[in-house]
Order: structure tokens, then C-alpha cells, then sequence
């Protein structure tokens, strides 16, 4: 059967991975080896498919929970962000407030005066 281009394509894309696992890797060395050949039959094709998207679901999973906890962790530290962000404010309004009240004091002392 002839080579089908957007089959070639995915196995280039695929090709692109630095692939580990040794199902995978030997259904790429396989699907490439046919398609050098120009001949890629059925079982060979919908074996790569299949080992493609066995290997690719997993990845896909893995990096959804790896999103998600980062998602959750950055929902924590802007959480973080914003509770430090109010207690600045909180602390900036006492310095404004003592410092109000010890500028009367050294005006009521007359230390500003001398």
C-alpha cells in the first residue's frame, strides 16, 4: 500500500520526540522502515496509530495533573500574595497613624521648635 502523507507527517512529528519507551520506539523505528520502503500495510499502520496513541494519552494525562497542581499552587501563592498585600496596607496605616500621633506629641513638647 502506499505511503500516505499525512501518515509520513505524523511519524516525522512523532519522530521529533525523544521517545523511551521501547514499544514505541520500536513501533517508530517500524512505520519509519516501511515508509523508507514506500510500502506501509495495514496492521503496521493501525499498530503505529495504536502505539501512538497509547504512548501520547499518557504523556497527556501526566501533564493535566501536572497542570493542575501547578494551577492549585499558584492559586496558593497568589493567595498568599494578596493576604501579604493586606497586612501591608494594615501595617503602613499604623506607621501613618503612630507617626500622626508622636508628630503632635513633639508639637505639643515643643521639641519641633528648637
Amino acid at each position: 500500500m502506499p505511503v500516505d502523507a499525512t501518515l509520513s507527517a505524523l511519524a516525522a512529528h512523532v519522530g521529533g520526540f525523544h521517545i523511551t519507551d521501547r514499544a514505541m520506539k520500536r513501533a517508530q523505528d517500524e512505520i519509519a522502515a516501511a515508509i523508507a520502503a514506500g510500502d506501509v500495510d495495514e496492521r503496521t499502520r493501525e499498530s503505529y496509530l495504536g502505539a501512538v496513541r497509547h504512548y501520547f494519552d499518557g504523556f497527556q494525562k501526566e501533564a493535566r495533573a501536572h497542570l493542575r497542581d501547578v494551577d492549585k499552587r499558584l492559586e496558593q501563592i497568589n493567595q498568599v500574595a494578596f493576604n501579604l498585600t493586606a497586612e501591608r496596607g494594615v501595617a503602613v496605616k499604623r506607621i501613618e497613624a503612630t507617626e500622626g500621633v508622636l508628630r503632635d506629641v513633639e508639637a505639643l513638647q515643643g521639641v519641633g521648635t528648637r
